[in-house]
């Protein structure tokens, strides 16, 4: 049965030792475990009603450049009428819990563990918990760069359980759900689902022009972050910055699983 992992919450115990988490935060990469999102890592954001989120990533220097990334917990009855402040940002919710009901271009759409939905710049949107329990989701936001000729994209609602795996060798252990088609130019960012079947691997370390913020949804791995290896695990997360090596081999007797951001489609700015 397939999970998705959320931020735990609540407090550890007061006998472990606080750097024993393995947390690292370095020019290249970051890597920020589940162990650290707890109560009072929480924000809370204008709004939004009975409504707490961990901020994983922010644009900021020597850290996530063309990105944020939110794990929101809502308590039923919550949620809001007026989400996003920036009309110019574009955004990915993905339910890992409970039910969502997302207003968008007039369409209503209930979304359970496992949905995904795509709200493009400009929109009007609402969303609200449609259940009993908490809703537990992941939104990652960017603001959008248009490129002519192409029209902006237009919403879209799915889920991970509707979308075949692209994998990307012929043992199909390692492989990716895509939700946009890679040469749709309309897109400047895809937020994916990349599976390892155990012993799955990325055959060498990739360098490349794309960040990337990657959040693991279930199973273990070692995950070549620079030149550091690191036991990953569900409710991990990890940055790196544009060129930093990056290799994968994923551990245990389950699927190795993670919700992958990275910018693509558009030429690099010529300045900083």
């Amino acid at each position: 049965m397939t999970t998705y992992a959320f931020p735990p919450g609540g407090m550890p115990e007061m006998t472990d030792d606080p750097a024993s988490n393995g947390a690292h935060f370095t020019d290249s990469y970051a890597f920020i475990p589940a162990s650290t999102m707890r109560d009072i890592t929480a924000s809370l954001l204008p709004r939004w009603f009975e409504t707490r989120a961990w901020i994983i990533a922010r644009p900021m220097t020597g850290f996530a450049e063309t990105f944020a990334q939110y794990a929101v917990e809502v308590a039923p009855d919550g949620g809001s009428d007026n989400p996003e402040p920036d009309r110019d940002a574009e955004a990915v919710l993905f339910i890992a819990k409970g039910s969502m009901e997302l207003i968008v271009a007039g369409q209503t759409h209930i979304l359970r563990e496992g949905g995904y939905a795509y709200i493009p710049p400009r929109s009007r949107w609402t969303l609200r918990n449609a259940g009993t329990v908490p809703l537990k989701f992941h939104w990652i936001r960017r603001k959008y760069v248009h490129a002519d000729p192409y029209d902006d994209p237009s919403p879209f609602v799915t889920a991970d359980q509707e979308v075949p795996i692209n994998w990307m060798n012929d043992d199909q252990n390692w492989g990716t759900t895509r939700f946009v088609s890679p040469d749709d130019m309309r897109h400047d960012m895809h937020v994916n689902i990349v599976t390892f079947k155990p012993g799955g691997r990325i055959p060498f370390a990739e360098t490349h022009v794309m960040e990337h913020g990657l959040y693991v949804l279930e199973g273990t791995a070692k995950y070549l972050l620079n030149e550091r290896w690191v036991d990953v695990g569900p409710g991990d997360f990890m940055w790196l910055r544009a060129f930093c090596p990056q290799a994968c081999i994923a551990t245990g007797d389950t699927n190795f699983r993670y919700l992958l951001y990275k910018d693509v489609n558009r030429h690099v700015e010529l300045t900083l």
